[in-house]
C-alpha cells in the first residue's frame, strides 16, 4: 500500500486555517493543469480547417471532435467520480493527468481520423475526472470560508487558456502546423503532472470507505437539482451566444475578419476580470454574486441583440459578457459544494457535467435559431432567454434558502444525515 493510500485514509485531517488565510500552492498547482485541460478543450475551434484538411475529412466531421471532447466531459464526470471515490485524491490526480497528457501525445501522433477521435474521447474522461476530482481537493484544502475563491483559482486556469492558451494554439497550429499545438498541451499537461506531484499533499478519506448509495443520496436534495439547472442554464445562455460571435462579429458589426482574435482575448480577459473578482466576493455574498451576475448577463446578451450592428457597442459588450459570465463561475460550484457536502467529488463531477451541458445545449440551441432564419443575432435573445430563466430558478433556491436554513446532506459515521451548513 502507497504512502498516500495510508494518508489519505488516515482519519485526523490538519485543523482548518483561519478565513484569511492564503490559498495554499497546490490550488494554483490544480489552476495550471485545468489550462493545460482548458487550451485542449478550447484550442480545436481554430485548428478545424487544417486539422479537416490533413484528415480528409469535412470541416463539420472535424468540428465533430469538438462535441466529442464536450459529450466526453458530461459522461465522464460522474463516471469517473464513481469509479474513483474510495481512491486515494492524490495518486487519482496524478493519473487522470498522466493520461490526459497521453492523450494529447496520441493525438499529436495520430495518422488517422479515427485514431485522433479516440484520442478526444479519452482526454475528455480524463479531463473530466480530473475537474471533479481536483475541485473536491481544492476545497478540502481551505476553509469553508474560501471556498469559492479556491475554486476561482482553479477556473481562472480556464480564463488564462481562453487568454493566452487558445490563441497561442491557434498561433501554432498556423506556423507549425496543427500536431504542434497538442505537443504543445502535451508539455503543459507534463509540468501541471510535475507540480501536483510535488506539490497537492494527500487529502485525508474518512476511516470507513465511502459508499456510492450514501453518496448518491445528495440527488435526493431538490436544491441539488435547481443547483444543476442555473448552472446549465446561465453557461448554456452565455454559449449560445458566444459560439457564434465571430459571425456575428464580421456579418452584423461589419468588423475585418482580424479583428475576431482580438476580441475573442477580450472576452477572455474579461473572464479573468470576472472570476478573480466573483472568486473574492462569493465566499460572503454567494446569492447576490448569482443573482447579481446571472442578472447582469441577461441584460448584456439583450444589448448585444439591440446593438450589434454598432461595432464599438459589440467589442464593449463582448468584454463584459466574459467579465459577468466568468463573475458567477465560483459561486456556482461554491453553492453546489455547499448542498452537496456529504460527496464533494459527486458536487464536482455534477458541476461539471452541468457546466458542460450548458456548453453543449447553448450553441446547440443557437444553431437551431440560426438555421431557422432569425439571423445571427438571434443567438443573443435566445441565451438571453436562458440566463433569464436561471434568474428565477436561483430565485427560487434562495427562497427555499431561507425558508429551510442553511441544510445540506453531510456524513455522519456511515448515515447521511441533514444538518445545519455551518456545523
Amino acid at each position: 500500500m502507497s504512502s498516500d493510500a495510508v494518508a489519505d485514509r488516515s482519519p485526523h485531517r490538519p485543523a482548518p486555517q483561519p478565513g484569511g488565510a492564503r490559498v495554499p500552492l497546490s490550488v494554483y498547482v490544480l489552476g495550471l493543469a485545468v489550462f493545460a485541460l482548458g487550451t485542449s478543450e478550447f484550442m480545436l475551434s481554430g485548428l478545424l480547417p487544417p486539422i479537416a484538411e490533413d484528415m480528409d475529412v469535412s470541416i463539420p466531421r472535424a468540428g465533430l471532435l469538438i462535441s466529442a471532447f464536450a459529450i466526453g466531459m458530461v459522461v465522464g464526470a460522474p463516471l469517473l467520480a464513481v469509479a474513483t471515490l474510495r481512491l486515494p485524491r492524490r495518486t487519482t490526480l496524478i493519473t487522470l493527468i498522466s493520461v490526459f497528457g497521453v492523450g494529447q501525445v496520441a493525438g499529436a501522433l495520430a495518422p488517422n481520423y479515427a485514431v485522433l477521435f479516440a484520442s478526444r474521447v479519452v482526454s475528455a474522461l480524463a479531463c473530466a475526472g480530473f475537474w471533479a476530482v481536483g475541485a473536491a481537493v481544492a476545497v478540502a484544502m481551505v476553509p469553508v470560508t474560501a471556498r469559492a475563491r479556491a475554486l476561482a483559482i482553479m477556473i481562472g486556469g480556464l480564463s488564462i487558456a481562453n487568454v493566452l492558451g487558445v490563441p497561442a494554439g491557434a498561433f501554432l497550429g498556423e506556423h507549425f502546423g496543427w500536431r504542434s499545438a497538442f505537443w504543445a498541451v502535451a508539455v503543459a499537461s507534463a509540468t501541471a503532472l510535475a507540480g501536483v506531484a510535488a506539490l497537492v499533499p494527500a487529502i485525508p478519506l474518512p476511516a470507513e470507505r465511502p459508499r456510492l448509495g450514501a453518496e448518491a443520496r445528495i440527488y435526493r436534495e431538490p436544491q441539488v437539482w435547481l443547483s444543476i439547472a442555473v448552472v446549465a442554464l446561465a453557461a448554456g445562455g452565455v454559449f449560445c451566444a458566444f459560439s457564434y460571435l465571430a459571425p456575428l462579429l464580421t456579418d452584423v458589426a461589419g468588423l475585418d475578419d482580424g479583428w475576431v482574435p482580438t476580441v475573442l482575448a477580450l472576452f477572455g480577459v474579461g473572464a479573468l476580470t470576472g472570476t478573480a473578482v466573483g472568486g473574492r466576493i462569493a465566499d460572503a455574498h454567494l446569492f447576490g454574486v448569482l443573482l447579481t451576475g446571472v442578472a447582469a448577463s441577461t441584460v448584456l446578451l439583450v444589448a448585444l441583440a439591440l446593438l450589434a450592428s454598432y461595432a464599438v457597442a459589440a467589442v464593449l459588450l463582448s468584454f463584459l459578457l466574459g467579465v459577468s459570465a466568468f463573475y458567477t463561475a465560483p459561486a456556482l460550484n461554491a453553492r453546489m459544494f455547499d448542498v452537496a457536502g456529504a460527496a464533494p467529488t459527486l458536487a464536482g463531477a455534477t458541476t461539471t457535467a452541468a457546466f458542460n451541458l450548458g456548453n453543449t445545449g447553448g450553441p446547440w440551441l443557437g444553431g437551431t435559431v440560426i438555421d431557422a432564419g432569425f439571423g445571427f443575432t438571434s443567438t443573443a435573445w435566445a441565451g438571453g432567454a436562458l440566463t433569464a430563466t436561471a434568474i428565477g430558478i436561483t430565485a427560487v433556491s434562495l427562497r427555499m434558502h431561507r425558508r429551510t436554513g442553511p441544510s445540506r446532506i453531510v456524513e455522519t459515521g456511515t448515515n447521511p444525515a441533514k444538518v445545519p451548513a455551518s456545523a
